[in-house]
């Protein structure tokens, strides 16, 4: 028998049939676990989280984490009370969570997130043979364990939560991020008081940039790099969570700062507190996209996707636009389609296509031929849709 402290005993062989079903959910099948991540992430609660793909990110590893320890701790201990998951996964989300100024009503992901793995822990429980008495007892046991499993995870994040809130409340930083929120909500706020309490100037130019997806250290190196390159002698830095920085420089342009490690999102230059706002907010929009489309691109600026942002807002329509402006272009080979948005690109001359690919002009007409004949209509009939659905594609991944 299976004991714990204020915990109902398991049988010998419900132990066994418990074990046995956490070993087949250790390794969960890929469309499962997305469905797992699109539940916890549905939901109006849910929409401040969605929208953010850092915390996105966070909600996605917490999930695993969470499932790989009630699963590795039932393999070894079947039915015993699984003790609250807080492994960095866990802790680093409640950060970011705090940081974006979001309470406890985010964690509802935990408990959407339940509903899905409950009805994936079923379908494994009426696998094992077990008769229906056997049958009865582990889905009480393991219905027991799983709620309170997700709710003592809540409880114990909650705590963290709270405990964050109130460090970040006492610091320097926290001052800042609620001027910039003000900001950026566009609220009456005064220039001066918020230059005063952002230690930067809101007048004359503004480049934002959000740096994200590494670790801390390097999400520092690659903002450094960036004020470096740029010419500017300072920058505004918001800790925007455990993996992502919002920074302003005072320019009117920051160029390219290859840095593999990370990701790089770059608004348009503006002036001014409308600048500021406006410049953060087309580096977000760049930064959304980017993670929308699974790109593997790592940096973008607004300036370069503002057309494929908008055709890529609903993914759904997307897919349907891809589908009926290129038809079987979509698939063809790499060639053919860089040919077709070079020569879109060079205002429909064969000539300066033929120059920018550094191949013969009889090569161009052979791939635009191709091209026409898997185009549901002819490249004439229908440039700029070409054009704009050939961009998208550049940026998917």
């Amino acid at each position: 028998m299976v004991h714990n402290a204020a915990w109902p005993p398991v049988s010998a062989r419900v132990a066994e049939l418990f074990r046995r079903g956490a070993e087949a959910a250790l390794e969960p099948p890929a469309d499962w676990l997305e469905g797992l991540h699109a539940a916890s992430l549905s939901g109006d609660r849910m929409r401040p989280v969605a929208d953010d793909p850092v915390l996105v990110a966070a909600v996605r590893r917490s999930n695993v984490a969470n499932l790989r320890q009630w699963t590795a701790a039932n393999v070894r201990q079947p039915g015993v009370r699984v003790p609250a998951h807080l492994g960095p996964e866990v802790l680093d989300t409640a950060r970011d969570l705090v940081r974006r100024g979001l309470d406890q009503r985010a964690l509802d992901s935990y408990r959407t997130g339940q509903a899905v793995a409950w009805r994936r822990w079923m379908q494994i429980c009426f696998g094992l043979g077990a008769g229906a008495q056997e049958l009865q007892e582990l889905l009480d046991v393991s219905s027991l364990s799983i709620s309170t499993f997700i709710e003592d995870t809540i409880a114990a994040v909650s705590e963290r939560m709270e405990a964050e809130r109130a460090e970040l409340t006492r610091g320097a930083h926290a001052e800042r991020r609620a001027v910039v929120t003000l900001l950026l909500e566009g609220a009456p706020i005064g220039r001066a008081r918020a230059e005063a309490q952002l230690g930067y100037r809101l007048t004359g130019p503004h480049t934002a940039a959000i740096v994200w997806d590494a670790a801390a250290d390097r999400l520092e190196a690659a903002a450094e790099s960036l004020m470096r390159a740029s010419g500017a002698g300072h920058r505004l830095t918001i800790v925007a969570g455990s993996a992502a920085l919002w920074l302003w420089l005072p320019v009117e342009a920051v160029p390219d700062v290859a840095d593999p490690s990370v990701r790089i999102a770059i608004g348009r230059p503006g002036a001014d507190v409308d600048g500021f706002r406006r410049s953060h907010l087309d580096a977000v929009l760049t930064q959304r996209m980017l993670t929308r489309l699974t790109s593997p691109r790592r940096l973008a600026r607004y300036s370069d996707v503002q057309l494929v942002a908008l055709l890529t807002a609903e993914p759904a329509q997307t897919d349907e636009f891809l589908a009926d402006t290129l038809g079987a272009l979509r698939h063809a080979d790499a060639e053919t389609r860089e040919t077709v948005a070079v020569y879109v690109g060079e205002q429909c001359s064969t000539s300066r296509t033929a120059q920018r690919l550094f191949t013969h002009r009889n090569t161009v007409l052979r791939r635009l031929a191709r091209a026409d004949r898997l185009l549901p209509r002819p490249l004439a009939e229908n440039v700029l849709g070409v054009a704009a659905a050939l961009e998208v594609l550049r940026w998917r991944g």
